[in-house]
């Protein structure tokens, strides 16, 4: 079953500056194209660093303070202060650069951008070239996948080829991303794997799980037939 991958979502239409662009191009650059942040490659495409508005904000926030060295000034007040007098990428630049890969699913990538507390990434090939870059809003796309096709997946991906229902089994219904599974299965461990396969399927906000089950094989079902059979034999001796 295939989910949805950062490829699938990314802009490739990608505007960045070299390490020795200046402070006033980078200005230029980020009001030109209506972006927040833009990666700093080299000669090859590969992603050095990025450059985001909060770090061209230095120069404007610190603009007139006096620049006297504090003997317990931390490493971020440090950094901010370098950034205030810096007049090229290079030294405006955020680096390491945080960077996916393009086949990283979506999920992956939010929670990247969680962990890391960034609101865009770099998208580079295993070269660590400059393939893309993904937002938050591109992630969001995920969610606009139509109902049918949502349904389509679910239907073929998951009841069919994976658990291998037949027809009439389960009945699907889809509504603003919203999956409804109908119906009863074999087991009870099928029912589940049903549920939980779904909710992988790109585009999916919710599972409702009417599913029943025949056999309870769950460790604990099987702990009770155990347990009946075991009274049963017991009465039959008696």
């Amino acid at each position: 079953m295939r989910t949805w991958q950062v490829r699938d979502v990314m802009t490739t239409d990608v505007v960045t500056v070299r390490e020795g662009t200046a402070y006033r191009e980078v200005v230029d650059v980020l009001t030109g194209r209506h972006v927040t942040a833009v990666p700093v490659v080299d000669g090859g495409r590969r992603v050095l660093g990025v450059v985001s508005e909060a770090d061209l904000l230095h120069k404007v926030e610190l603009a007139g303070q006096p620049h006297e060295r504090r003997v317990f000034a931390d490493r971020r007040h440090r950094a901010d202060r370098l950034k205030a007098g810096a007049a090229l990428a290079a030294d405006l630049m955020t680096a390491p650069a945080v960077t996916v890969l393009a086949d990283v699913t979506v999920v992956e990538a939010a929670r990247l951008m969680a962990e890391r507390n960034v609101k865009r990434l770099p998208v580079v090939d295993h070269l660590g070239r400059l393939v893309g870059v993904v937002s938050r809003g591109d992630l969001l796309a995920v969610h606009l996948r139509p109902d049918d096709d949502i349904r389509r997946d679910v239907v073929t991906e998951v009841l069919h080829r994976t658990l291998g229902l037949r027809d009439g089994v389960v009945d699907v219904t889809v509504h603003d991303g919203v999956v409804t599974l109908t119906g009863q299965v074999d087991r009870r461990s099928r029912a589940r794997l049903a549920r939980r396969l779904t909710t992988q399927v790109s585009g999916v906000v919710e599972v409702v799980d009417n599913l029943g089950w025949v056999t309870d094989d769950s460790p604990s079902g099987l702990a009770r037939v155990a347990l009946r059979a075991r009274v049963v034999g017991m009465a039959g001796k008696r």
